[in-house]
C-alpha cells in the first residue's frame, strides 16, 4: 500500500513552521547527562567530580523565600517567588565546594522546548559575571552545603518553572533528575520598582494583591448594596488553575511576562463565548442547568472546577465574571481591583445617547424603545505600566470579562487606560471608546416623531465605586473617570473624544420649570410600601400634570421582565406629593433576579407641554442567619451554622445554601428541596482553620422565587498554642 510523504509545511519566509510554545506545562525531560564528545560505552565513572547530594528549595511557609516574596498565604507545597527581587536555594554537595575547579550552574526552564534566545532557559552561574538573563551569587558557604541567591529578571516570563544542577565534568554535564519538589513559581512584583506593575502606594499594594476578602457593589446609585466575595486567591490549587486557563487560551509561554497580554488573553477566557473560557453568562433567569449567578459566594469553587475538566462552569453575570478575573490577576500577583459603575450604557453605537421614546401622552412606548441603562455593571482595573502607550498612560487600567461586544473578534474588553478615558483620549488600544460610553452617554426622552423632549446627560455613570483599601469601606472613583458635568474640562474631553470618532449628540431641550423625583426606599421582600411621587413647581404659576407611572420587575440590566404597577394620576402642583400604595401581591411572584422593581414616571405639563421624568430603582432586601461556633484555632475543629425562616405564604423549591470563607473554610453547598410556608432550616457544617488571622465566612440562600439573600460573619482564627484569647459565639443577622 503506497504512503504519502507529508512535506513539512514552509512558511513564506522560508522557515520551518514549528508550534508555538503556549503550554506551561514541561515538556520532554532535560537529560541527565549530556557529553561533549561521543562516549560509545556510556559516561566513564564520575565519582572524583562534584555530585549533588540534595537540593532545599527553601519553600516553607515559615522561610526566608516565602516571607520576603510575600507568598507565605498561598496554600501550595512549592516555591512561589516574585520576579526582580532575589530568592535563595541551599545545595548539598559530596563535599565542599571548590571555586577553582568545581564549575555548577541551576537552569531553569519553562514549558516545552526551552530556549536560552526566548528566554524559556536560564542557566545561572554561582559566578556573578557569567550570568547574562538572571543574577546570581554565593551567599554562604557550611562544609559541604552551599547557598546560592537568583535574582530573576523583572520582566521574566511568569509561570511555573522547573530547575535543575548542572555539574560540568571533563566528559560533559551531569544534572540533578527531574523533580516536581523543585519546581518553583514565579510571579509578578508590585513591590520592585522595575516590574510593569509596581504600585507604590503600600495600602492599595496590600488591598489589591494580598486581600482575599472582597465587596462588590450593586443596586441604585443612591441606594447601595453591597456583596461579600471570596476570592480566595491563595487557596488550594487556585494557581494552578490560573495557569491552566493561560495554556487553554494557548498564551504563548514567551508572552506570559508582559501583563498587558496576560490580562488581554485572561479577559477572553474568563468567558466561554469563543474559547470554551472558564464561565458560561446567563441572563435569562433560567437556571436549571447550572448554580445561579447569585448563588455564588466565591470564585474558589469556579475555578477548581474549571481546572478539573477544563469545561465552562455554568453561570455568571457581570459582578462574576470581574470577581472571578480578579481572582486571577491578583493570584498572579498583577493589583486589580472590582470596580463597579451605576447607570452603564451598553451596546452604544458611538454617538453616546440611548433614548427612551414617548408616546402623544408622555407615557413611555415600550413597543418602541429598544434601549435600556444597566443598573449597574461591574468590570476590573488593574495596574500596570503601559510601555505601548505614550508616557503617563499606565496605572490603572479598565479590563472587562463579561461579554458585551467583540474586540479584534473575540469577546473581551481592554486594557484600556483610565487615563486616557478621562480625558477624551480614546484613540489608544484597547476599547477605550467603548468604556467611554459607559460612563459619558446621554439619557433622551423622544416624543412620537423622534424630537428630543429632554435629556439627562448626568444619569450615566453616575457614580464609580471600589473597596477602599484596608478597610470595609467604600472609595469613590467617578472622578478618575470623568470630570465633573457640566464643568469647562468635561466640554474639552468631549470635544477630544469627537476628534476620535466618539460623538455626543448636541441636544438643548427647552428648560422645565417642573421637576419631579422619586424618593429612596429601604423594601423587605414580601413587604408592602408606599412609593412617593414629589412634584417641584419652580415657575410660580399654577401647573397641572398628566402623569404615567409604570412600575416592572427587572433584570439588573434594566430589561423588563413583568410589569406589576400602572396609574395616571393627575397632579395639580403646589407643590404636591403624590403616593401610590405597592402591595406585596403586586411582585411576588414575578420576581428575577436580584428582586429589582423599576419604577418610571413620565408626564407632561398642560399649561406648557414639558415633559416631566423620574425613575426609581427599588432592590428588595431578604435576609438569612450566620452562627460560628467554638473557638477558631489552626487545626481544630469549629461549627458553622446557617438558619433561614420562611416567612412567605408560600413554598420555597430548590433551594441551594452556601457557606465558605479564605482560609478558614472551603466551599459547602446544601439543596433543600422545599421550605414550607413558616419553616425555619439549620444546616450546621464542621470546618477546620487552616490559617491563623482574620477572616470571614460568606453565606447565601438562592432559590426562583428569592434570589440573593446572603451575608457573613467575621473569624478570627488563633495560632494553635495561643490560649490566651476566647472567641465568643457570633450571631450575625445581616441584609442581603
Amino acid at each position: 500500500m503506497a504512503t504519502t510523504r507529508v512535506r513539512p509545511q514552509v512558511s513564506i519566509r522560508g522557515r520551518s513552521v514549528g508550534p508555538i510554545a503556549s503550554s506551561n506545562a514541561v515538556g520532554e525531560e532535560v537529560p541527565e547527562f549530556e557529553p561533549f564528545m561521543l562516549l560509545p560505552r556510556g559516561p566513564p565513572p564520575l565519582t572524583d567530580y562534584l555530585d549533588v547530594w540534595d537540593v532545599n528549595m527553601l519553600k516553607e511557609p515559615e522561610e526566608v523565600n516565602k516571607q520576603q516574596h510575600h507568598t507565605d498565604r498561598y496554600a501550595n507545597e512549592g516555591l512561589i517567588v516574585r520576579r526582580g527581587q532575589e530568592f535563595q536555594i541551599s545545595i548539598t554537595f559530596n563535599r565542599p565546594h571548590d571555586p577553582s575547579k568545581d564549575q555548577f550552574a541551576l537552569e531553569f526552564v519553562i514549558g516545552a522546548t526551552p530556549q536560552y534566545s526566548k528566554g524559556t532557559y536560564i542557566p545561572v552561574f554561582p559566578s556573578e559575571e557569567r550570568n547574562k538573563l538572571w543574577g546570581g551569587r554565593v551567599l554562604d558557604t557550611s562544609d559541604n552545603v552551599l547557598t546560592m541567591g537568583i535574582l530573576p529578571r523583572a520582566d521574566c516570563i511568569v509561570g511555573k518553572y522547573g530547575m535543575y544542577v548542572a555539574v560540568v565534568t571533563p566528559y560533559g554535564i551531569r544534572r540533578t533528575k527531574k523533580d516536581p519538589s523543585r519546581e518553583l513559581y514565579i510571579l509578578f512584583n508590585p513591590w520592585v520598582k522595575d516590574d510593569s506593575v509596581y504600585l507604590e502606594d503600600g495600602a492599595e499594594r496590600t488591598e489589591c494583591v494580598l486581600n482575599e476578602l472582597g465587596i462588590i457593589y450593586h443596586g441604585a446609585y443612591d441606594d447601595v448594596s453591597e456583596r461579600s466575595w471570596n476570592y480566595g486567591q491563595f487557596e488550594f490549587g487556585i494557581l494552578d488553575a490560573c495557569l491552566f486557563i493561560m495554556d487553554k487560551g494557548a498564551l504563548p509561554i514567551t508572552n506570559r511576562g508582559d501583563p498587558v497580554k496576560i490580562a488581554r488573553k485572561a479577559s477572553a477566557m474568563i468567558n466561554s463565548k469563543d474559547d470554551e473560557g472558564v464561565l458560561v453568562g446567563n441572563w435569562s433567569g433560567d437556571y436549571m442547568y447550572g448554580v445561579a449567578p447569585t448563588s455564588w459566594t466565591g470564585s474558589v469553587e469556579i475555578l477548581l472546577s474549571y481546572a478539573n475538566g477544563g469545561d465552562p462552569v455554568c453561570y455568571a453575570q457581570c459582578w462574576v465574571y470581574a470577581a472571578v478575573f480578579n481572582t486571577f490577576l491578583r493570584c498572579l500577583g498583577i493589583p486589580a481591583r472590582v470596580v463597579t459603575n451605576f447607570f452603564s450604557a451598553h451596546d452604544n453605537d458611538g454617538n453616546l445617547k440611548t433614548d427612551i421614546l414617548l408616546d402623544e401622552n408622555g407615557k413611555v412606548d415600550r413597543s418602541r424603545t429598544r434601549d435600556s441603562i444597566w443598573n449597574y455593571h461591574c468590570w476590573n482595573e488593574c495596574y500596570m505600566a503601559r510601555l505601548d502607550l505614550p508616557e503617563g498612560f499606565g496605572g490603572w487600567q479598565v479590563v472587562d470579562a463579561t461579554p458585551q461586544e467583540t474586540s479584534d473578534g473575540m469577546y473581551r474588553c481592554g486594557p484600556a487606560s483610565v487615563y486616557a478615558i478621562k480625558h477624551g483620549m480614546v484613540c489608544y488600544p484597547f476599547d477605550a471608546p467603548f468604556v467611554f460610553a459607559e460612563v459619558n452617554s446621554d439619557f433622551l426622552y423622544r416624543d412620537g416623531t423622534l424630537t428630543p423632549v429632554k435629556v439627562n446627560t448626568s444619569h450615566v455613570g453616575r457614580l464609580v465605586l471600589t473597596k477602599a483599601p484596608g478597610s470595609n469601606g467604600r472609595s469613590d472613583i467617578t472622578s478618575m473617570y470623568k470630570f465633573p458635568e457640566g464643568s469647562a474640562e468635561e466640554r474639552t474631553v468631549l470635544e477630544k473624544a469627537e476628534e476620535y470618532g466618539v460623538r455626543r449628540q448636541d441636544v438643548t431641550p427647552p428648560v422645565a420649570d417642573v421637576a419631579l423625583d422619586i424618593p429612596s426606599l429601604e423594601v423587605k421582600v414580601g413587604a408592602g410600601f408606599d412609593l412617593a411621587l414629589d412634584f417641584r413647581n419652580s415657575s410660580g404659576q399654577r401647573r397641572t400634570v398628566e402623569a404615567y407611572t409604570n412600575g416592572y420587575v427587572v433584570y439588573y440590566t434594566g430589561v423588563p421582565s413583568a410589569e406589576i404597577l400602572f396609574q395616571s394620576p393627575t397632579v395639580t402642583l403646589d407643590p404636591r406629593r403624590k403616593v401610590i400604595k405597592v402591595r406585596p401581591e403586586d411582585y411576588m411572584g414575578k420576581l428575577v433576579e436580584q428582586a429589582n422593581l423599576h419604577f418610571i414616571t413620565t408626564g407632561k405639563v398642560k399649561e406648557t407641554g414639558q415633559i416631566v421624568t423620574a425613575m426609581r430603582v427599588i432592590t428588595l432586601e431578604g435576609e438569612v442567619i450566620v452562627m460560628v461556633a467554638g473557638t477558631p484555632r489552626v487545626s481544630e475543629e469549629m461549627l458553622v451554622t446557617v438558619q433561614f425562616t420562611n416567612d412567605f405564604k408560600f413554598s420555597l423549591e430548590n433551594v441551594h445554601v452556601r457557606v465558605e470563607g479564605p482560609g478558614v473554610m472551603s466551599p459547602h453547598n446544601k439543596l433543600y428541596r422545599l421550605i414550607a410556608p413558616g419553616t425555619t432550616i439549620s444546616w450546621t457544617e464542621s470546618f477546620i482553620p487552616r490559617r491563623q488571622g482574620p477572616s470571614k465566612l460568606m453565606a447565601s440562600l438562592d432559590c426562583h422565587a428569592l434570589r440573593q439573600v446572603r451575608t457573613h460573619t467575621h473569624t478570627h482564627t488563633l495560632s494553635a498554642t495561643n490560649h490566651v484569647h476566647e472567641y465568643k459565639n457570633d450571631l450575625l443577622r445581616v441584609n442581603r
